[in-house]
């Protein structure tokens, strides 16, 4: 089940400014992380001040159990703190513990965008801050057009980008510039999605 680490995917971080569209405006974006047809966890985004003074906390908390006996296979928590100044990350705070193994991050912004992957600019930058460990990952990214994603509260329309390189991830940002869905395929060939609450 190592290869559901890569729901580390979703506190990740890229380059640029942040784009105040992105930001909704209940304060949160709130998601299912789907597998195989089975609620494993959730994925949220708590979003406090504005572009010029925003901070934004990012909490994953993924466990994927063994079917009968229930017990934990996987497990992957993580929790991360991003603060924004002028549109600009200034600093991301993190404590990850991967199935057992804990990281701790704490790193300036060194002019990146995060990829937690909430802010549509993701997809307009081609290297990304690992905010799990601090590597950086870069990525190619192509445009699959508009299409139609399924929520808990019905069907949206959203456009649809494919990330490929050092991340593989296929995301989906609605007409607000929210982040809609976000689905990928782990190393076992079973397929992860993030459902949007």
């Amino acid at each position: 089940m190592r290869s559901l680490s890569l729901a580390a995917g979703l506190a990740l971080a890229l380059a640029t400014s942040v784009n105040a569209a992105s930001i909704p405006a209940g304060g949160h974006l709130d998601f299912d992380v789907v597998r195989k047809g089975k609620d494993i966890g959730d994925h949220s985004y708590s979003f406090n001040g504005s572009g010029d003074a925003l901070t934004v906390s990012v909490t994953t908390d993924i466990s994927v159990k063994v079917p009968i006996i229930r017990t934990t296979a996987y497990s992957f928590k993580h929790k991360s703190v991003e603060s924004w100044s002028g549109g600009q990350l200034t600093s991301v705070r993190s404590a990850t513990n991967d199935d057992g193994t804990p990281h701790q991050l704490s790193t300036g912004g060194q002019g990146m965008l995060p990829a937690s992957l909430w802010n549509d600019d993701t997809v307009r930058s081609g290297t990304l801050l690992n905010t799990v460990d601090g590597s950086v990952m870069r990525v190619r990214v192509s445009d699959m057009g508009t299409e139609q994603v399924s929520t808990r509260r019905g069907t949206v329309s959203a456009h649809h980008y494919r990330l490929s390189g050092d991340l593989n991830r296929d995301l989906w940002y609605d007409a607000q510039g929210n982040l809609a869905h976000v689905s990928f395929t782990a190393d076992d060939g079973s397929t992860v999605t993030y459902v949007r609450k």
